[in-house]
């Protein structure tokens, strides 16, 4: 067969710089896109966990209280078992009132029935109009008994909240206990927390920050217990040893605000990433409410279902946490909060 059936024909002058150019805007454009949504100021913590401070020993001892108290004492939570939901609404707004604050219960009907956020505030001292929320939700899925999902998210704030008790934040600081974060509500008007944020925004209020905390307490150190949405998989660490800080790429300044703080404070392991909304999991918690009325907000996991075995069934009980570690992200995130309300 002649040569020249096999001859690849070359780009001529022109087209292969066309080409050249080409290759240097994809650079740009990944480069640029990895400095905005993947890489993040400071380091994660490597090396081993320090001895648990004095503080940290009361806050895993309160976490797994409540966390026992939720998930399992009260357990299954939802507009199924309203009866379990109702229970764990006067929990959390009795756990509010002895820590000192005066409970706002925001009440909203779906099928005769109704639905209870719990706020708290802390006015601002200096610049009142200025709000940071820090929430999570307390319902469960299905016939979970939710202890890490949301159990820990909810204990969380709660302990949180007492920590707070007392001060005097420059900005103020709102703890807010979402329900029907769960499915059939999920992503819809119905959710709780999409109630309170649209809510916040009828009322022209300046939310400048949200932390939505959501399944935080199952960690693991073996290789491959860390799952991620491809092309994720290629990014991070293989081991779910950590706490990760997800956010849109709209508020990536927040996100980066926020795991920069974390960094500076806490000896713990911290991932963080500002993903388009679209990927599998960057809005599956109450932060998304808040990104629907334009709002800043960040969500603080320990990835739930790619990490947690136990996800959204019966097994999610309150023997699969590891407070220790929960301790250490709750004490962590107090100083992020602190440096959010300055």
């Amino acid at each position: 067969m002649p040569n020249k059936f096999w001859k690849i024909p070359l780009l001529n002058p022109a087209g292969a710089i066309r080409l050249a150019i080409l290759g240097f805007i994809l650079c740009i454009v990944f480069f640029g896109g990895w400095l905005v949504m993947i890489r993040m100021p400071g380091e994660s913590y490597k090396g081993e966990l320090p001895q648990l401070t004095p503080q940290e020993v009361l806050l895993r001892e309160a976490l797994q209280q409540d966390v026992e108290k939720l998930a399992g004492e009260i357990g299954r939570r939802n507009y199924l078992y309203y009866d379990g939901l109702i229970t764990a609404t006067n929990f959390l707004e009795g756990s509010l009132k002895q820590a000192g604050y005066e409970v706002q219960r925001q009440g909203y009907e779906i099928d005769n029935q109704t639905y209870y956020n719990l706020e708290v505030e802390i006015p601002g001292a200096e610049f009142p109009e200025e709000i940071v929320v820090v929430g999570g939700h307390y319902d469960s899925a299905y016939t979970s008994f939710a202890a890490n999902d949301n159990g820990t998210g909810s204990a969380a704030t709660l302990e949180l909240a007492r920590l707070f008790a007392g001060k005097k934040p420059a900005k103020t600081l709102r703890f807010v206990e979402f329900v029907n974060e769960e499915p059939p509500f999920f992503q819809t008007d119905k959710m709780g927390s999409f109630v309170y944020a649209k809510r916040c925004r009828d009322r022209n209020e300046n939310v400048v920050a949200m932390l939505s905390l959501e399944t935080m307490g199952y960690y693991s150190d073996e290789i491959g217990s860390q799952q991620y949405p491809f092309p994720l998989d290629l990014i991070y660490p293989l081991q779910g040893n950590f706490i990760g800080f997800v956010g849109n790429t709209a508020f990536q300044l927040l996100v980066r605000k926020s795991i920069d703080s974390f960094r500076r404070h806490a000896q713990f392991p911290s991932e963080g990433a500002a993903l388009p909304g679209m990927i599998q999991g960057v809005g599956w918690s109450d932060h998304w409410a808040f990104w629907q009325q334009g709002y800043p907000a960040v969500m603080v996991t320990d990835t739930a279902p790619f990490r947690y075995p136990y996800y959204h069934t019966e097994e999610d009980t309150p023997d699969k946490i590891d407070y220790e570690r929960l301790a250490r992200v709750v004490a962590g995130l107090e100083k992020v909060i602190a440096d959010l309300v300055k």
